[in-house]
């Protein structure tokens, strides 16, 4: 099973593409979509959409799992990472992809052990999960660590289905 990981954010958006294969988790790639400040939020929008397309495309992932948004003190910064979210997991569901969503804690639990772990934590951690993982970028991580954490809630789903078969 190929999960792509998405940490959006309007700015940066980072991916992450790992495959588990039984109960081992291999790295695939990962990197960031940029958006040009200097356009409209539309046009930046259409931007992050269109990146997170081209990812789909390259990797054919089988389902896709996004950071859920977290609420800022600014609420016009949440208003557009709400947006930048919105387009974010548009892409995948347009391709036919289940997307999952998980709290920050939820990801940081299922990768460090502890929902109150330290950023540079999950980055570790996650080059210690993903034997090879080069780890673009901070944005990168994260949605690495996205995607191991809806690879390990799948995988005990499917353990839960069968057992009750």
């Amino acid at each position: 099973m190929r999960v792509l990981g998405l940490d959006p954010g309007l700015r940066v958006t980072g991916w992450g593409m790992i495959e588990m294969i039984d109960n081992r988790l291999r790295y695939l790639g990962d990197g960031t979509i940029r958006s040009d400040a200097t356009l409209s939020l539309a046009e930046r929008l259409g931007q992050l959409h269109r990146g997170v397309i081209e990812v789909i495309a390259a990797w054919s992932p089988d389902g896709a799992a996004v950071e859920q948004t977290f609420v800022n003190k600014n609420p016009e910064s949440t208003l557009k990472l709400g947006q930048a979210r919105g387009v974010v997991m548009l892409a995948p569901a347009l391709a036919g992809l289940a997307v999952g969503e998980y709290a920050p804690t939820q990801i940081k639990q299922a990768v460090v052990g502890s929902g109150r772990a330290a950023k540079e934590q999950v980055g570790m951690m996650v080059r210690t999960l993903l034997p090879g993982c080069l780890v673009t970028s901070p944005d990168a991580a994260d949605a690495l660590a996205v995607a191991i954490c809806h690879a390990h809630h799948a995988a005990t789903a499917r353990r839960i289905q069968a057992a009750s078969r």
